[in-house]
């Protein structure tokens, strides 16, 4: 909900929202993008923390085929690492996690897939509760997977390693000031 009523569309002027809202409640949602096809698993939790980091794993496992070796992006949350998830990972060796640097969330391409979401579905919606906040990502994600396109990176190999190596660069340096 807008604190204000926006101005409605014009002929001359665009739409207009107001900035500021009124927050009805929030969802996690964790996300899974095959790549290589597009499709996305989605999974919205009431919050972020381990236990709903391992329903979502389960989904993922559920969902894919058996013969699959997974590799799954992840930032460094501390609930991605938490010793339950150590411990099922170990028992489901086709999972092989890979956590990108602090700041270097454009190497994990479900990013891309939270942007669109984000733009085409969420920033101008209004969600009076969040079971119509989950719903309408519900139905983003399906209607995504309708029709979707594998990722292709347009960046040469070269340019994209060189990002790495400075993010890590970056990353090891703020560790040792950390440190002194």
């Amino acid at each position: 909900d807008r604190t204000q009523p926006g101005l409605p569309l014009k002929k001359g002027r665009a739409q207009t929202m107001t900035h500021d809202y009124k927050r009805n409640g929030t969802t996690t949602l964790f996300a899974a993008l095959n790549v290589l096809d597009g499709q996305v698993i989605g999974q919205c939790q009431q919050r972020h923390t381990h236990a709903e980091w391992l329903k979502f794993l389960k989904k993922i496992d559920r969902n894919t085929p058996k013969d699959k070796t997974l590799h799954l992006i992840a930032d460094n949350y501390a609930t991605h690492k938490h010793p339950k998830v150590q411990e099922w990972l170990a028992k489901h060796p086709r999972f092989n996690m890979h956590f990108t640097p602090t700041s270097a969330s454009w190497l994990n391409m479900v990013e891309r897939f939270f942007r669109d979401l984000t733009v085409n579905r969420l920033r101008r919606g209004v969600f009076t509760s969040v079971p119509e906040l989950v719903t309408a990502i519900g139905e983003y994600v399906a209607h995504h997977n309708t029709q979707p396109k594998p990722f292709i990176w347009t960046k040469r190999a070269a340019d994209i390693l060189q990002k790495v190596i400075r993010a890590n660069s970056r990353l090891s340096s703020k560790q040792n000031e950390a440190l002194h």
